[in-house]
């Protein structure tokens, strides 16, 4: 069995039922095996936007990584997401951040996620169901990555 992890976040409309509806969507593809609780965070990236509710899922999928990013973004799809400017407010956006501990760098998907060790906004959550997860290129856990980002701002929904 597979060990994922998902970075899910929403800025637009009902947040919160956006990250249910996500989370339940998940299935039957990827069973659930954990969820951290909703943050609340500032935008990132492009800052004059809503705010974001964050959250983490750790999930045992039955697809390959390349099938389940086409399933994550089916997802997306399904719920509403419109593809807009980069960073830009999304209903819902899901991302890989880790599957297993593999490394891989494709022009459609990076694992793990190239940018996660920088954002407070997917390592509060992911520490709370992943903290002593190892990242694979980094060789440092969740925690140790956690304490060297700004989590200003960041507070439970």
């Amino acid at each position: 069995m597979h060990s994922v992890y998902l970075g899910l976040g929403s800025n637009l409309g009902d947040r919160a039922a956006n990250l249910r509806q996500a989370a339940k969507a998940l299935t039957p593809k990827a069973t659930v095996l954990a969820k951290s609780a909703a943050y609340e965070t500032p935008p990132w990236g492009v800052k004059d936007q809503p705010a974001f509710l964050n959250m983490a899922v750790k999930v045992a999928p039955e697809l390959t990584p390349m099938e389940l990013r086409d399933y994550v973004k089916g997802i997306e799809v399904a719920l509403g997401r419109e593809r807009s400017y980069h960073w830009g407010p999304r209903v819902i956006d899901i991302d890989i951040l880790f599957y297993d501990d593999l490394i891989m760098d494709e022009p459609e998907l990076v694992i793990p996620h190239p940018r996660l060790h920088e954002r407070g906004f997917v390592l509060v959550p992911l520490e709370s169901i992943a903290g002593d997860f190892v990242h694979p290129v980094l060789g440092r856990s969740i925690r140790e990555l956690l304490q060297h980002v700004d989590t200003s701002g960041i507070v439970p929904a």
